[in-house]
């Protein structure tokens, strides 16, 4: 397990990335093709800013991607990337998403890598990321622009189904994702949603 971690975290390191994330969100879009040259991504959770360096690398510079994020950090985005830019502040709260939708009001990929922080209690860190996931999946319905894709971190646990149930009429393919890059004793998954598709009904 320490040689995967050390493998990761090196390669990071060497590729000038802050974190070892960055490889989940990498396998993704390797076997996926979530993001495209010139897409909108909106980054839920940033810090320390791995995904938006990818995802504006990968975007190049007809792109676009916004991170939201409780903790401040400065975050450099490589050469020949989209257009980045940074919002501290809690994705939860209404005024934080309106000063999303100034910057972009519809995006093309919604991703997010949020955890709660942790207690020790494994129900009440699940049940903390399920929160965070669903509300996620809210930001997506009112944001991700159809034909759009989400990839979202959440923790396993007795209600895990639930919440992918909850993904699946929204997009034409969901997919449960655990990259190797995760820890093996990692209870993190992924789920992935290609294709939005906006609901009729929704007011």
């Amino acid at each position: 397990m320490k040689e995967v971690q050390d493998h990761y975290f090196k390669k990071a390191k060497k590729e000038g990335y802050p974190a070892r994330s960055v490889y989940k969100l990498d396998e993704a879009q390797k076997k996926h093709g979530l993001l495209k040259k010139g897409d909108s991504v909106l980054d839920l959770g940033c810090q320390p800013g791995s995904w938006s360096m990818y995802a504006a690398q990968t975007v190049g510079p007809q792109g676009l991607v916004v991170g939201v994020d409780l903790n401040f950090g400065q975050i450099n985005t490589k050469g020949n990337s989209g257009k980045f830019t940074f919002l501290h502040g809690d994705i939860t709260s209404p005024e934080v998403l309106d000063r999303v939708r100034v910057i972009c009001p519809e995006f093309a990929v919604i991703i997010s890598d949020m955890a709660p922080r942790t207690t020790g209690n494994k129900w009440s860190d699940q049940q903390h990321s399920l929160d965070l996931s669903r509300k996620v999946l809210e930001i997506a319905q009112e944001m991700l622009r159809p034909g759009g894709n989400f990839y979202c971190k959440v923790f396993e646990g007795e209600d895990f189904k639930e919440f992918v149930d909850e993904v699946r009429p929204y997009f034409n393919l969901t997919k449960i994702v655990k990259p190797k890059s995760s820890r093996p004793e990692s209870r993190e998954v992924f789920v992935l949603g290609m294709g939005f598709k906006k609901m009729q009904n929704e007011e």
